[in-house]
């Protein structure tokens, strides 16, 4: 196990849960927010593991004791990940694992940590459950709440919580952990660490994942041609995501097609507004962007990105997915 010194770009949490550590001004709960692949399961991870090391002093995880061996096993008693079964996280998941367990202290350690994942999924009921747990907890407990966005938390949850955004990487940053980690080519590492958006965990997928290239390349020649297709042919394109059995067994493929659509729409925005080739992220496509970015207003290609935002949206409200799509295919249009 390492300490901090694999996560990037997050140096200003690091730091705040170091001075919160060693000061014993530790909060009794966490919301870190940040989009899937930002590296807050390992920062959490690790920050549990710096809670309850019994080596050092504390403020980073020694990596040798046995509560940090534990905890880099995903064994450590003290440490408790929240699981859930539905696509929501429900009030009996939040009393059996959280609101019961928490009455019981710590194993070992001096504290007992809660990492709750996807904790935008609590519902109303859930919430309301965990917040008089938040309200009173024990002194030994540790509560961290990772979430993609903060927009569905209660405002009585937020308040009792501190929020601690993760930024995104700098795109240099993310590219060479992908040459030095993974042997990655340099044109390769730098195409995947741009159309990461900064997440590292985005980038490392899209380095080990052959379907990369493959959606990219998907979202190339939609959008190439998209303003001549006929109806017939939109619905054609649906066929690269194949079946709803091949779609359920990889969830990526759909969520990275819509990531990559809206940044394909961002780099029409941006040549639109600066004429500056150097900035895009589908930088093999510049002829074509600058075509498109010629022939919509601004207000057109920001209507094209809500539009992306609503499919994601509708589908997962499991609207159904053909529908979904064509509806976004039709929006995509410049006319």
């Amino acid at each position: 196990m390492h300490g901090f010194e694999d996560i990037l770009g997050q140096e200003a949490i690091i730091r705040h849960f170091e001075e919160a550590i060693s000061s014993g001004k530790l909060s009794h709960a966490y919301i870190l927010a940040g989009e899937e692949g930002s590296g807050k399961h390992l920062l959490a991870a690790r920050a549990a593991a710096a809670l309850l090391c019994t080596e050092e002093d504390g403020v980073r995880p020694c990596g040798t004791c046995a509560s940090c061996i534990q905890a880099e096993a995903g064994t450590n008693p003290d440490i408790v990940f929240v699981t859930h079964e539905k696509q929501l996280i429900t009030v009996g998941d939040i009393r059996s694992q959280v609101v019961e367990d928490i009455q019981v202290k710590p194993y070992a350690g001096k504290y007992k940590v809660y990492i709750i994942d996807e904790a935008e999924r609590m519902n109303e009921q859930a919430q309301n459950a965990l917040l008089k747990t938040l309200e009173e907890p024990p002194a030994y407990a540790v509560i961290f709440l990772l979430a993609a966005n903060t927009g569905s938390f209660l405002p009585t949850i937020l308040s009792r919580c501190i929020t601690l955004p993760l930024k995104p990487v700098r795109t240099e940053d993310v590219a060479d952990l992908l040459i030095k980690r993974y042997n990655l080519p340099d044109y390769m590492a730098r195409t995947c660490a741009s159309f990461s958006g900064g997440s590292i965990g985005k980038a490392i997928r899209y380095a080990t994942d052959e379907e990369f290239v493959k959606t990219r390349d998907e979202v190339i020649r939609l959008m190439s041609g998209i303003d001549h297709m006929s109806h017939a042919q939109l619905m054609e394109a649906l066929s690269f995501f194949g079946d709803e059995k091949s779609r359920g067994s990889d969830s990526h493929k759909v969520d990275d097609f819509l990531d990559m659509l809206s940044l394909w729409m961002r780099d029409m925005l941006m040549f639109k507004a600066t004429q500056d080739p150097n900035r895009l992220v589908f930088h093999d496509s510049i002829m074509e962007i600058k075509r498109q970015a010629s022939l919509r207003s601004f207000e057109n290609i920001n209507e094209a990105i809500e539009a992306i935002e609503k499919a994601r949206t509708r589908l997962r409200a499991f609207v159904y997915f053909d529908i979904a799509m064509e509806m976004l295919f039709m929006a995509l249009r410049a006319v």
